[in-house]
């Protein structure tokens, strides 16, 4: 039985979606950190992580304690993208259910080292996107979100995570 969604978040992207997520299940949602304090180890939990160069960060992590047993990536692309290259990357077994979730990009948010990598992301990806004549509207969001920053959480977005919950509870 899943006890509670695990999160961890750069800025807070990943939070609001544990939030929505919990508000919809009933499930408590806790910080990698506070879960660590409060959950057993080895309970059922649902993992959510921000996407970074197609790793969910803190995954490795929550593995070591938790049963995970469904996986939320919130990154800058559009919600149902990239979901191979992430579960390839991070190595979540084929029987982890992944959602890739569009979050939002504040570089003031950032700190550190991921602070300087996505403003080199920031300079050479999005001056290459800006000068392409043909976006696509998923770039032109992309770009919109470096150059200006940007929220695209949303309910819609955790639709399909949602059904998978509610399938599996009443299972």
């Amino acid at each position: 039985m899943i006890r509670a969604i695990v999160y961890t978040t750069n800025t807070g992207t990943t939070k609001e979606y544990a939030k929505i997520l919990a508000d919809k299940t009933g499930l408590p949602y806790l910080s990698l950190e506070e879960a660590k304090k409060r959950l057993t180890k080895g309970a059922e939990i649902i993992y959510l992580g921000c996407i970074m160069a197609s790793d969910i960060k803190g995954y490795k992590n929550a593995k070591s304690h938790y049963k995970i047993c469904a996986v939320g990536a919130v990154g800058m692309g559009q919600t149902g993208t990239q979901i191979v290259e992430v579960r390839n990357k991070t190595k979540i077994p084929e029987q982890i259910p992944v959602f890739t979730l569009q979050g939002g990009f504040d570089i003031r948010k950032l700190s550190g080292m991921y602070k300087i990598m996505m403003g080199v992301m920031v300079k050479t990806a999005g001056k290459a996107l800006a000068k392409k004549a043909d976006r696509t509207p998923d770039e032109d969001v992309m770009l919109e979100m470096m150059q200006h920053g940007g929220n695209h959480v949303c309910l819609e977005n955790l639709s399909d995570m949602i059904n998978w919950y509610e399938n599996k509870v009443t299972a």
